[in-house]
């Protein structure tokens, strides 16, 4: 059984998104990312990444399915499927966006060295896709043995353009759709969208239909702070649809200690898959509530994907 609840396409004309290995990569405009963007839902299992913490921040990993309840529109529902301390987690599937845009130029070397660094730590990735972007966006999808030509590729980055940031994110769900697992995004970028068609209120729509958890690292250290303000409350948007988290390091030079936060936060994860009660295939919206069935549930907080769109039939 399929775990992706939704299949996100973004019509992308003339290019292949995804090779199946790093062998080679396509180079997308920005312009031509976001043009005939469109939704296709198929419904198998439910699949949501539930993180847990307690008042404090401490990450919470030692639940089991029992302290768990999902309540969908209202509607209890039976969690079939579950990963966590007591069962393995299912495949994941990493996705890294780097921004290469030329406002890097003075962080790159500290960018490379720490996503090498976090791609060392995070080894139970079964693949990565890695997305650098300017004002274009390069797409290659890595399996393990060719980890080396990964890590080769990033230590290559060099910094020009502009940030087509909205374009690459709706340019990795869309590969992402097809895969079958765990997904989880980690983006990392210095500052806002300076060239991408797609507009916040699409991208949203487009994060809110997939499956995919995503982690962002803002560092703005050199922008005002009215346009800090903007640029945080943005990847707070992004981050909290899909019940990730943004972290905002002081600097570049900060981003070891970030990054195995990531990791800490990626490993403590727990999937909780349920098949919906409701039959409708409709395209509506469906909001969940995952809940902990425990006394000391008061002093746990929950974060995870706030629903999914159903399927649409004919």
């Amino acid at each position: 059984m399929r775990l992706a609840l939704v299949t996100l396409l973004v019509a992308i004309a003339g290019a292949e998104l995804l090779p199946r290995s790093g062998a080679g990569f396509s180079r997308i405009s920005s312009r031509a990312a976001a043009q005939d963007a469109q939704f296709r839902s198929r419904v198998d299992l439910v699949n949501v990444g539930v993180t847990v913490t307690d008042k404090r921040g401490k990450l919470i990993a030692n639940l089991s399915r029992d302290d768990f309840t999902v309540v969908e529109d209202g509607r209890p529902q039976t969690i079939t499927y579950f990963a966590g301390a007591e069962a393995p987690a299912p495949e994941m599937h990493l996705g890294l966006l780097l921004d290469v845009s030329g406002s890097m130029e003075s962080d790159i070397a500290f960018t490379r060295t720490a996503a090498v660094k976090f791609l060392n730590t995070l080894t139970e990735a079964a693949d990565v896709t890695l997305v650098d972007f300017d004002t274009e966006i390069r797409v290659a999808r890595y399996e393990q043995h060719d980890f080396a030509r990964l890590i080769e590729r990033i230590r290559s980055k060099k910094t020009a353009g502009d940030t087509a940031l909205f374009d690459a994110i709706g340019v990795y769900l869309d590969g992402a759709a097809g895969q079958d697992g765990r997904k989880v995004m980690l983006l990392y970028t210095d500052g806002g969208d300076t060239r991408s068609a797609m507009r916040l209120g699409e991208l949203l729509d487009l994060v809110k239909a997939s499956d995919v958890t995503i982690y962002a690292i803002g560092v703005f250290d050199v922008t005002a702070a009215r346009v800090r303000a903007e640029e945080r409350m943005v990847l707070q948007q992004i981050t909290e649809a899909t019940g990730g988290k943004v972290f905002f390091p002081p600097s570049a030079r900060e981003l070891d200690r970030v990054y195995e936060q990531v990791v800490a936060e990626i490993r403590a994860q727990y999937t909780l898959g349920y098949l919906s009660t409701n039959p409708k295939s409709d395209g509506s919206w469906r909001k969940i509530d995952i809940r902990i069935a425990r006394p000391d549930a008061k002093d746990l907080r929950i974060r995870a994907r706030r629903g999914y769109y159903a399927v649409k039939r004919p």
